[in-house]
């Protein structure tokens, strides 16, 4: 009954009702373990005292763990990815909550118990986000689809990842790191349906970037 509702926007991307339940179920469970592992290893390495004589250490120091770890930009690209290759815009909701709330709790418990304090304030922005992240990854999952709509989503993804990988403000844009700009590359990646609609989602991002820069934010 619900998914007649929705039945409307399969011009925008058909959604696929015959997909194996049990295995999509597993996949969910796996997605909570995932944001788990990674809210503890993020807490993990931002404790870690790195120490050159430890060859691991030397990994985390050499890929800059740490910092691709802290970077809003990258659990937004996991959200995307999770939602825009879900079965359905349903299960996108389902599996982007629980990532995040494996994510967040893990990290959060991991902080108060290892770290000796409680980072109330800094995880209300967190649950905040993962309040409203089953709606944002329902409609993100139409991202992927052939239809104008999804170019609007795509620009819309893009127009808020441009911000957070690069320095923006006035008309000018920065160049931030290495790793936000590899970040913002992916993000065109999963979104891409073919050169002409990606180009468009791009160039309308950039333009709405700097709108909400300018006339927004300052």
């Amino acid at each position: 009954m619900i998914y007649t509702l929705f039945d409307k926007f399969n011009s925008v991307r058909e959604i696929n009702r015959n997909y194996n339940k049990k295995k999509a179920l597993i996949i969910t469970f796996i997605i909570f373990i995932l944001g788990i592992i990674l809210g503890i290893a993020s807490k993990s390495i931002d404790n870690l005292e790195l120490n050159n004589s430890i060859w691991w250490h030397n990994i985390v120091a050499h890929l800059d763990l740490g910092n691709i770890l802290s970077s809003m930009g990258i659990w937004l690209l996991f959200a995307l990815i999770i939602s825009v290759y879900s079965k359905t815009p349903f299960r996108a909701a389902l599996n982007v909550f629980v990532f995040f709330i494996g994510m967040n709790v893990s990290y959060h418990l991991w902080t108060v118990i290892f770290s000796g304090f409680n980072p109330g304030n800094y995880m209300k922005i967190w649950y905040t986000l993962t309040i409203l992240s089953p709606f944002l990854a329902f409609i993100c999952w139409y991202a992927k689809g052939n239809h104008v709509i999804s170019i609007v989503i795509s620009s819309l993804i893009l127009s808020v990842m441009m911000p957070i990988c690069f320095s923006m403000g006035h008309w000018y844009i920065y160049y931030k790191s290495l790793i936000d700009t590899i970040i913002y590359l992916m993000t065109i990646f999963v979104l891409y349906k073919n050169i002409k609609c990606s180009l468009v989602s791009v160039i309308c991002s950039f333009f709405l970037s700097f709108i909400t820069c300018v006339y927004i934010i300052f």
